[in-house]
């Protein structure tokens, strides 16, 4: 059964989350609203039909995508709550916006499902967290946890985590990239070809993750496997642990995780 699926906005993550859905094998009719119509018009292409006004969104779809920045869901929720029906579904991606908000600017029995994605979405390996609030029936939450899934991996965790877990996946992304600049800039400055350093640590990354999850060892243990004694490996870590990296990541996450909390009041 085609489901129809509606996006209240068309910048960078909702436009990947379309597009991941839209090359996975779910059978879905995509709409989209956006205030700056070339958005949705550059996603033609992917099978997304634009709607004139959130209300002619509402009225096609069941299931709505939230795909706006916090500062602005207020207004969107507003404007929208006329048309939002004791069927909706209401998916918010808004980091920091928790499921009674949403309900206090539309309807006290809104259905409502939070989701934390990732723009790695956009080539089919996102890592998405999940919750919904007791208004969303088990049936509608399976549809759109499915959707992640097809999409990347997806996890279900308590609605009450929602803003600590932007830190893991939402953000973290970024924080990766920046690393990986790290690394790739030092091949640079000692003259090896920019291409080929790319090459090689991108693959570092992907081989060390798959290490994590299925060579069955811990991260600590790991860490020793590359680490022989006197070596160049322990050289690296030593700087590495003089300069803290693990507190700084904490210190990160925590940073992260407070701003959520600012955008929620």
């Amino acid at each position: 059964m085609t489901i129809k699926i509606g996006f209240i906005g068309a910048g960078n993550m909702g436009s990947a989350i379309m597009k991941g859905i839209s090359k996975s094998s779910v059978d879905a009719e995509l709409f989209a609203f956006d205030p700056d119509i070339s958005k949705v018009e550059t996603l033609s292409e992917y099978g997304v039909k634009s709607c004139s006004s959130e209300t002619k969104l509402f009225s096609e779809c069941k299931y709505v995508f939230l795909a706006v920045k916090p500062q602005i869901i207020e207004g969107v929720l507003e404007t929208a709550s006329s048309a939002v029906t004791a069927e909706t579904v209401l998916i918010s991606i808004a980091a920091g916006i928790n499921d009674e908000f949403i309900a206090g600017k539309t309807r006290s029995d809104a259905k409502v499902i939070l989701v934390m994605p990732n723009t790695p979405l956009l080539l089919g390996e996102g890592a998405s967290a999940l919750s919904h609030n007791d208004n969303v029936t088990e049936e509608e939450f399976e549809t759109v946890l499915n959707i992640f899934r097809l999409c990347g991996k997806a996890v279900v965790i308590s609605k009450d985590k929602m803003k600590e877990v932007i830190a893991l996946n939402g953000s973290s992304p970024a924080f990766i990239y920046l690393f990986a600049k790290g690394f790739i800039d030092y091949a640079d400055k000692v003259g090896i070809d920019r291409n080929s350093a790319t090459e090689l640590f991108t693959q570092s990354l992907i081989g060390s993750a798959k290490m994590i999850t299925d060579s069955g060892y811990t991260i600590d243990e790991l860490i020793k496997m590359v680490s022989s004694p006197g070596g160049t490996t322990l050289a690296g870590l030593d700087r590495l642990y003089e300069g803290n990296l693990t507190g700084i990541v904490d210190n990160c996450c925590e940073s992260c995780t407070k701003r959520a909390y600012e955008l929620s009041k």
